[in-house]
């Protein structure tokens, strides 16, 4: 491949390298390299399931522990609203009024979804700002058909010109109808966080989103800021960063050329939110929390939540603890084999490593040398809910190219759908990923992992888009549970449907989680 000036300008401006590109090139050509499934990680095969029994020591331990940490919430909040409301532009796309009427068009359609929205509207949080800004524009809305009402209702939530909440970030969105405000999903993790991410009653959460949206957050961190102290008790150090421009990946044509614009410009693109290991790898912090913007329910489950966050906190702790004193041994004690049968017992049974299959006619140095490699890496207690149908990733045993089995989060986009066998074991797994990690990210000596260290950049997505009008094939990064963290040592553990709640489309705020009851 030769660049032009041109590119090469454009390539160093989003702070990449010309290898880099071709090396992204390369890995679009030489096409998507699926996850082989071995089995599905279930209870006792992967997945730890925790007794009501031992609930209250994990919680305790770390209560315990937690004022002597730095701890962080890490949220992956980008994300715009858009695909939230489909079944919205739809209906004002398809909706004919004078063609019959709103009965008739659901039945023709088969929008259920439209059909739900309409019978709910007064349960929706923004149901009285939505009224309030129809009036203001059509006085005579009260005189309208049922039907007028609803196309109005509708048009204004969408309209550029009015409320225009497509274009929200979804964490700006307004989620829970309290008695005197609305909240944000933004304004909902700063409760949560004051439960479980803080130390010393101060709560640090950190926030990935879209630099157009910057100012905005900001400004709703000034407009609940005081309230949310007040109401908690904790102070709040809340940051801010973007998915940075070197992270963005190219395209290619159907014919494997550099994809580029009109102006002849390379198409660079976002990668997906496994850009943000990037980001997470920026944070000093000793644990890290992990759930996505939406994943919030109103306070009256908070305690539930902060609970069972604890739970994998504690979990992780304990453990940690256990490895790090471990790796201290094997550092400068004179172990001796039987010293480590019970280390190779301990990474089996509580760390899930399959231990290599040339280990025991290894020299007691070699071994030693292993385990140290075993142990010394990033920990991530990840929470798993029993699969219900929803969408999304999974845990699974899956086996790499040098044959090494590991616990891995997979995506069904990750699997060959031409595989009768892969395909088998996703649709029959027993649990989904919600997207409810604690990680840490420090090693026994206190100093911070590189976390880039431990990506399976062949666990990358290639996706085929449309770009004005032309098919293209386009890059995105391991996904930042799936292959971004392939080489961490992880902990599954099974966690109740209530901690997962996420609002994919407006309907889901009517579930009773999103939902206020007195």
């Amino acid at each position: 491949m030769i660049f032009s000036e041109k590119d090469k300008i454009q390539i160093k401006n989003y702070g990449l390298t010309t290898d880099k590109v071709k090396a992204q090139m390369a890995l679009i050509t030489s096409g998507m390299a699926y996850s082989n499934l071995k089995e599905a990680a279930t209870v006792g095969n992967g997945i730890l399931k925790i007794e009501k029994a031992q609930e209250s020591h994990f919680i305790n331990f770390f209560d315990s522990r937690r004022d002597k940490l730095s701890i962080v919430k890490f949220v992956p909040a980008s994300g715009a609203a858009t695909r939230m409301f489909k079944f919205l532009f739809d209906f004002l796309n398809d909706y004919n009024r004078h063609d019959g009427n709103f009965d008739s068009y659901i039945e023709k359609s088969n929008n259920k979804e439209i059909s739900k929205f309409s019978e709910t509207l007064e349960k929706i949080p923004f149901f009285e700002e939505v009224v309030q800004n129809i009036h203001n524009v059509n006085p005579n809305y009260n005189e309208l058909s049922f039907e007028e009402k609803r196309v109005e209702f509708v048009k204004t939530m969408l309209d550029v010109s009015r409320l225009n909440y497509s274009f929200f970030p979804k964490g700006l969105f307004p989620f829970h109808k309290y008695k005197n405000h609305v909240a944000t999903a933004f304004e909902e993790h700063l409760y949560e966080g004051a439960l479980y991410a803080s130390s010393n009653k101060k709560a640090n959460l950190h926030f990935t989103i879209s630099e157009n949206h910057n100012e905005n957050f900001k400004k709703e961190l000034n407009h609940i800021e005081e309230r949310v102290e007040k109401n908690t008790g904790n102070t709040f150090n809340v940051t801010f960063s973007f998915q940075k421009k070197s992270t963005d990946t190219i395209a290619l044509t159907t014919n494997n050329e550099l994809f580029k614009d009109e102006e002849g410009s390379i198409l660079f693109r976002p990668s997906g939110h496994g850009a943000l290991i990037e980001n997470l790898n920026e944070l000093d912090n000793d644990i890290i929390f992990i759930k996505n913007i939406d994943n919030v329910v109103v306070k009256e489950y908070h305690d539930i939540i902060s609970n069972h966050k604890k739970i994998l906190a504690g979990i992780l702790l304990e453990v940690q603890e256990q490895v790090f004193k471990i790796l201290h041994q094997l550092e400068t004690d004179d172990l001796n084999e039987d010293d480590l049968k019970s280390i190779v017992e301990f990474v089996t049974n509580k760390l899930n490593v399959v231990v290599a299959a040339d280990f025991e006619n290894s020299s007691l140095d070699s071994k030693i040398f292993y385990l140290k490699e075993r142990l010394n890496r990033p920990i991530r207690v990840c929470g798993m809910v029993k699969n219900e149908g929803e969408p999304g990733g999974g845990p699974f045993w899956v086996q790499d190219k040098k044959g090494i089995i590991s616990l891995q989060i997979v995506e069904s986009a990750q699997v060959d759908s031409s595989n009768e066998n892969q395909m088998n074991l996703l649709k029959n797994s027993t649990h989904f990923n919600p997207v409810d990690l604690v990680c840490g990210v420090k090693n026994y000596k206190g100093e911070s992992f590189n976390l880039l260290k431990y990506v399976d950049h062949d666990a990358s997505f290639i996706t085929k888009k449309n770009h004005l009008g032309v098919n293209i094939k386009a890059l995105e990064l391991p996904g930042l549970w799936n292959g971004s963290m392939a080489y961490w040592n992880t902990i599954f553990v099974e966690v109740p449907l209530i901690t997962f709640n996420p609002v994919k489309t407006v309907n889901d705020l009517l579930r009773d989680s999103h939902q206020v009851s007195k």
